[in-house]
């Protein structure tokens, strides 16, 4: 009787445990505790009741229960669970249960109001029945349903301008027609009603519906419409607002033509006229997000008559405000990337600029710092700019700020002083004052880990897990441009284009600027590359391709990763390194996305040959990647006839090409040879036959290599007259000018003469065939004279009726005493004593 009544309280308990954890929303732990109950007592009717409420209870969905429990107990917990189920399983939940979870949330305020909004705009993303549901109340009452949505929060309101844009949410096409254009115009009220955007919330909603039907709804937006869009784009909003305002700004523009052209010039214009600090700054603030949407007309705004000198003079004498100060110089940094516009600003604002410099506050004077740059590099206009005079402007003033901006500054400085290096970068003298500062190098390439506000790329990854955090984005171009201008090579030009260069330069030069600068030469470049390897350049760009995934840097980031690499691996001493620290797998990513051009994906391929030329294959290549690494390498002989009417073909990348691939194909257990001879067998061939002796040298090389894989041997010994015509030019070859070219071919020779009758016996056939073997014995080079004895031997130990007359042949042309002369003059040579010996064993 005891036990019975120590299982049975025991049964209670556990029961009241099981009832609490269910109601809790850990259904799991709930019911395992009532099972263990269930084992104890199983007819104890406090038991039994439970049993029936959590059955019952499970009837209920799950997220619709959760939903329930968020908005009758301010649970966050429950919210979040039903957030996640939602992302997860959102398409699988019923139309009923999401109508019903819909309906409830949207009824109720809540303490947890952010967790509201996530769970609203889930439903309306993952579920078609919440849209469906949706779309039928707009048509009931466009403004009550669009006020209770948007006032939930920014992913809600997303979530409305979602709905008018699903066709299947709607029972036909003029009423989602209708529906979208109502929600597209109280969108628009409540961002011209002051202070109620919530923080860009109608402007998010604009820019959605304009960037998918900006032709059907940019007739809607007046003239107060489009200024209330261009005062968004106000310095002093949000990153996120401003953003949102450029996209619409953008589309309206796009679809307007000269209506919108026209009222952004009256908006402009007529705030500045108002000379108020608010007026001004909204006003630069439009005209720096426009320049560059609508360049040209921003920039005939820009250079009208008397705009810039009335400009100055109003930030030199009338206004005092810094943040006025600030919007008029992101509007002439904007303006920077029209050329009229640079002289201008060199003409007018200099010395606006350089005071700026010397005395406004630190992120200021950075930017001010870098429009100097800007113009000054870019510009043929000013005294600073005149080659041969000496100037207090000069541009070199401003690189020393830029240098202790990145050492010492904050996010913005870092930010500034990496746009300003990566023009004055341009410059031989600042490359080296970089390439030699070997803290300002690791400062640059560790940029993201020590900014505050940018943090390091793996928690940024978090926070943005896109990739595509602008200040992150825009800092990490602005270093691979650095990195870009410290590494490049000038163009390896031939005589007759060095001239043609010399001839412009002094066309259209100053005197004293058509020589090259020393500093540019390439021992400095091949140091300054040294410095940035140094710097850990490739983990940093490691990391930071892995940053952007999935989204991908931009093709242009990506294209110059490529050429810094290609920079990078010219030098041969540095290819080890650049395969420790990941070069190999980085350029794979680079070369195989998919929307890199032609021309940057054989920059990828290019650096990949150069590290093969002298790097172990085993430590580069496993077996799973052989076919990938090959391809690329291979890729460089695609379209190699392409137009040359610019100039010279630069055959680099293909001689660099060949002898990756000769690396490759010396490793018999990667069978790289056989992808090659079946690729581009046909193009050996032909650079086998080249007038350029270097690409030669490198194609007969190659083909010595190939000539350890079965179908390698095959194009030479199969009997065919395409063997005969291609065993032809290996004898040729075997008699060129070219040590290096001799050897490949003879070393050719001497592994086919080994094995193939038919090769012996073409070689008897073709006149001179034998003498050229016998000239290659008494060869000034000791491979050549080795790889000569090897096939005479090889020719000798052949059977039949082809092996006599090879010994006739060879004792008709001298061949016994010269094999003995052969002993005499290499008796120091074991290797090529035997072969000797042996061959003079047969002849006499």
């Amino acid at each position: 009787m005891a036990s019975s009544t120590g299982n049975n309280d025991r049964a209670a308990w556990l029961t009241q445990q099981a009832v609490n954890l269910v109601d809790a929303g850990s259904l799991e732990e709930g019911a395992r505790k009532l099972r263990e109950a269930i084992s104890l007592a199983p007819d104890h009717p406090q038991v039994k009741a439970a049993f029936g409420k959590i059955q019952a209870d499970n009837t209920i969905d799950v997220v619709l229960k959760l939903c329930e429990r968020f908005i009758e107990y301010n649970d966050s917990k429950a919210g979040n669970e039903a957030v996640s189920y939602i992302t997860t399983r959102g398409s699988q939940i019923s139309k009923s249960v999401a109508v019903q979870c819909l309906e409830l949330l949207i009824k109720r305020n809540v303490q947890h109001n952010g967790v509201r909004d996530s769970l609203v705009a889930g439903l309306l993303s993952y579920s078609f029945g919440a849209r469906e549901h949706l779309a039928k109340q707009i048509q009931v009452s466009v403004t009550k349903s669009f006020d209770v949505f948007y006032e939930v929060g920014d992913g809600s309101a997303t979530g409305l301008a979602a709905v008018v844009l699903d066709p299947a949410a709607w029972s036909t096409e003029v009423l989602r027609d209708a529906g979208e254009k109502d929600v597209f115009r109280l969108f628009m009220s409540k961002l011209l009603e002051s202070g109620n955007d919530h923080n860009g919330r109608a402007m998010k909603g604009i820019a959605r519906l304009l960037a998918t039907d900006a032709m059907k709804l940019y007739t809607i937006i007046d003239e107060d419409s489009f200024d209330a869009m261009l005062a968004s784009l106000d310095n002093r909003l949000s990153l996120d607002t401003r953003s949102q305002a450029t996209l619409a700004t953008a589309k309206y523009l796009e679809v307007s033509n000269e209506v919108g052209q026209e009222q952004l010039s009256r908006f402009i214009t007529t705030r500045i006229e108002q000379h108020t600090s608010d007026d001004l700054i909204v006003a630069f603030s439009a005209a720096a997000a426009v320049f560059p949407l609508v360049p040209t007309v921003a920039s005939s705004l820009f250079l009208s008559e008397g705009f810039i000198p009335s400009l100055v003079s109003l930030l030199e004498k009338e206004t005092k405000s810094q943040k006025v100060e600030q919007a008029a110089l992101d509007m002439l940094s904007a303006a920077c990337i029209d050329r009229g516009c640079r002289e201008a600003i060199c003409k007018h604002c200099l010395r606006w600029l350089h005071l700026i410099v010397n005395t406004g506050s630190s992120h200021r004077r950075g930017q001010a710092a870098v429009i100097l740059a800007k113009v000054k590099i870019t510009n043929a206009f000013g005294e600073a700019s005149q080659p041969g005079k000496e100037s207090k402007n000069d541009i070199a003033d401003v690189v020393p700020m830029f240098q202790a901006m990145l050492l010492d500054g904050g996010d913005t400085d870092r930010k500034n002083s990496i746009e300003g290096l990566a023009y004055t970068s341009t410059q031989a003298k600042v490359k080296e004052e970089i390439a030699i500062n070997s803290i300002l190098l690791d400062k640059l390439t560790h940029v993201h880990d020590i900014s505050p506000a940018v943090g390091s790329l793996s928690t940024k990854a978090k926070r943005f897990p896109s990739g595509q955090d602008p200040i992150t984005f825009s800092m990490s171009f602005g270093t691979l441009t650095i990195l870009d201008n410290l590494t490049r090579y000038l163009p390896q030009l031939s005589e007759q284009q060095t001239r043609m260069s010399e001839l412009k330069a002094y066309a259209n030069a100053t005197p004293g600027t058509t020589h090259l600068d020393p500093l540019d030469d390439d021992d400095h470049v091949s140091d300054r590359c040294e410095s940035v390897l140094r710097a850990n350049v490739v983990p940093y760009m490691v990391n930071l391709e892995k940053f952007h995934k999935p989204k991908g840097l931009s093709p242009s980031s990506l294209a110059i990763m490529a050429r810094i690499l290609l920079s990078l691996s010219r030098t041969p001493r540095n290819r080890g390194e650049l395969v420790q620290q990941g070069a190999v797998t980085l350029l794979r990513s680079i070369y195989e996305t998919e929307s890199l051009e032609r021309e940057d994906k054989g920059l990828a391929a290019h650096a990949l040959a150069r590290i093969l030329i002298s790097i172990d294959p085993q430590l580069v290549v496993k077996h799973r990647t052989v076919n990938s690494i090959v391809e690329m390498v291979l890729s460089l002989f695609e379209n190699s006839e392409a137009d040359s009417s610019e100039g010279p073909r630069d055959l680099l990348p293909e001689f660099e090409g060949l002898l990756a691939l000769t690396n490759l194909a010396s490793d018999p257990l990667l069978d790289a040879g056989t992808q090659i001879v079946k690729s581009i067998f046909d193009k050996i061939e032909e650079l086998m036959l080249s007038g350029n002796p270097l690409l030669q040298r490198a194609a007969t090389e190659l083909l010595c290599n190939l000539m350890t894989c079965p179908s390698g041997l095959q194009k030479l010994a199969d009997g065919s007259k395409a063997a005969s015509r291609r065993l032809h030019i290996v004898l040729a070859l075997a008699d060129a000018e070219d040590v290096a070219t001799r050897q490949a071919a003879a070393g050719a020779l001497a592994m086919l003469t080994e094995w193939f009758e038919v090769v012996v016996k073409a070689i008897l056939e073709r006149e001179r065939g034998v003498k050229i073997l016998l000239t290659l014995c008494e060869d000034d080079d000791k491979g050549c004279v080795h790889r000569g004895v090897v096939c005479i031997q090889n020719m000798l130990a052949t059977e039949g009726v082809v092996g006599k007359r090879a010994c006739e042949d060879i004792r008709t042309l001298n061949g016994a005493v010269i094999l003995r002369r052969v002993l005499v003059t290499h008796k120091g040579d074991k290797a090529i004593v035997e072969s000797s010996s042996k061959a003079l064993e047969v002849l006499t």
